[in-house]
């Protein structure tokens, strides 16, 4: 979040396409491995197949090479699919642009497999590779698209559902990542991981723009929508690696039944919702329409559980729009200028701003139990409640804390804010932000409907599952005390809400709100 930003808070065309038989015969023509080969395993009979469900790759072998070696610079390879997310057996497009003569795809998905933490279900042959044309600028929103020439179509028929990585390595050595997720159709019974994709669209700066900044780094010029038809910066999957996949490997690593979905794809057919133990957002998804957000309170009322592993959650209100020749692969964020959005006096509840601005305020609160509420922040994550359920095991007492756990964004309950009733803070962490002195806050509530409710109130939590470990890169200094904390407290969560109504089974919030902000310091 930008500075601007902070003090209003609250505080295409051109593409190849050729139908299946026809792409199969070119490149049998080329002497080529086709994007629609078989994959490394045989494909299951029928999309129906339960073995393209996520509880039967637990203990497969994994495949501990699915890491980006050698980066280099941003024109050696590059690439992005036509969609965020498939169904198995469904196709899509890459779109590849590479100074090398020829590359290869490889497509992990992500997991527990014994600790290495992916598997690779497929794999190209080699691949002629091109340049493709520079960034394409719409001027009105300074949107940035690629606007490239298909470079194949990948079949996924037999892959399992799950998050997917797939990886470009060009045979100049460089590598990308390009994420893509497989996801359920139903999540009845199972618990839902929700993937961000709007919310890693709006930090691409691919192309010099993004929804905080243009070129020069300006506020002021940051793009207005961002088109999911460009490639991701940096190593092509930043915001997953350290914001979701931990959590992905330790909810497989438990076993629980899992589905997998996108806040895109919530946005619309929340199907996968319908009878769902719980849903599950990560660590980073600040980014959400305001159909994501009615159908997930929709689930929680009728007694799905919903766990919010992040900080910042459900802050901005989003628009999806066509974009190219596709639908809804557009995501528009006025923000402060929100006035200047065409729907501001039409459709005034689709504006695009924060949820808790006008001209429809309606803050996160009332969904996640906290409140958005600094950036940045280094602090330890003071435990309150220590004989609450979540933190069974872990052995701590009242007081005790976790160095630099919350950050670099955090939440805190915010009396006069809308909250769920009974609503209990477990942990309340005395902070710094911006030379002010406040708290970050976790939370639990329940509804009538029996789900639970749980909110970290840092967006560091995912991060701390790899505290202390070579994945840990981004650890802020967490330790692995810290890791060990984090993860049976996310092992008590997970296994309790994939249970059903967590009121049903765990003991009831017990209301703290007014003991614990009583005096106004704190």
């Amino acid at each position: 979040m930008d500075p601007e930003e902070r003090d209003t808070a609250g505080h295409g065309t051109g593409r190849l396409w050729l139908p299946r038989r026809r792409f199969l015969g070119a490149c049998a023509g080329l002497g080529l491995a086709t994007a629609t080969a078989a994959a490394c395993d045989p494909a299951p009979g029928h999309r129906g197949d339960r073995s393209l469900r996520p509880e039967s790759e637990r203990d497969r072998p994994g495949t501990p090479d699915w890491r980006i070696r050698s980066r280099g610079p941003a024109t050696a390879v590059a690439g992005y699919a036509d969609r965020v997310s498939v169904t198995p057996g469904q196709e899509c497009g890459l779109y590849v642009s590479t100074t090398a003569s020829s590359f290869r795809v490889s497509a992990y998905r992500i997991g527990w497999y014994g600790g290495a933490q992916a598997r690779l279900v497929w794999s190209s042959g080699r691949i002629p590779g091109r340049v493709q044309p520079g960034p394409r600028l719409l001027p009105g929103t300074r949107t940035v698209r690629a606007d490239w020439r298909r470079t194949l179509t990948v079949d996924t028929g037999g892959w399992p559902e799950g998050a997917y990585l797939l990886r470009l390595d060009a045979d100049n050595g460089r590598q990308r990542h390009i994420p893509l997720i497989v996801r359920s159709a139903r999540g009845a019974g199972r618990t839902v991981l929700m993937h961000a994709p709007a919310t890693w669209q709006a930090y691409n700066r691919w192309g010099g723009y993004s929804l905080y900044s243009g070129p020069s780094g300006a506020y002021a010029t940051r793009s207005l929508a961002v088109s999911f038809d460009r490639p991701y910066d940096s190593d092509g999957a930043e915001k997953f690696l350290v914001y979701e996949r931990a959590a992905v490997v330790l909810a497989e690593r438990l076993g629980i039944p899992l589905a997998y979905t996108t806040g895109t794809d919530v946005h619309h057919d929340p199907e996968v919702l319908r009878g769902a133990s719980a849903v599950l957002s990560l660590g980073h998804d600040e980014y959400w329409t305001p159909q994501q957000r009615q159908h997930i309170t929709r689930a929680r009322d009728t007694g799905t559980n919903v766990a919010f592993l992040g900080a910042n959650t459900c802050f901005r209100r989003v628009r999806l729009e066509r974009g190219g020749t596709r639908p809804e692969s557009t995501v528009v964020c006025y923000k402060t200028s929100v006035r200047d959005d065409p729907w501001y006096s039409a459709r005034p509840s689709l504006a695009t701003t924060d949820f808790r601005q006008e001209p429809a305020p309606d803050p996160e609160s009332s969904l996640t139990g906290v409140l958005y509420e600094g950036y940045p922040t280094d602090a330890p994550y003071v435990v309150l409640d220590a004989d609450h359920w979540v933190y069974e095991g872990t052995g701590v007492r009242p007081g005790d804390g976790f160095d630099h756990l919350v950050g670099v964004e955090y939440d805190r309950v915010t009396p006069g804010a809308p909250v769920p009733e009974p609503l209990e803070i477990t942990a309340h962490s005395p902070l710094v932000c911006n030379g002010r002195r406040s708290h970050g806050d976790s939370a639990y509530y329940t509804v009538p409907s029996g789900a639970g409710v749980f909110a970290t109130g840092t967006m560091r939590w995912v991060e701390g599952l790899m505290a202390g470990t070579p994945d840990g890169g981004h650890d802020h200094g967490m330790d692995g005390r810290t890791r060990v904390f984090v993860t049976r407290t996310t092992e008590n969560l997970l296994r309790a809400f994939a249970e059903g109504p967590a009121a049903r089974r765990r003991p009831a919030p017990r209301p703290n709100v007014r003991e614990v902000y009583k005096h106004p310091a704190r």
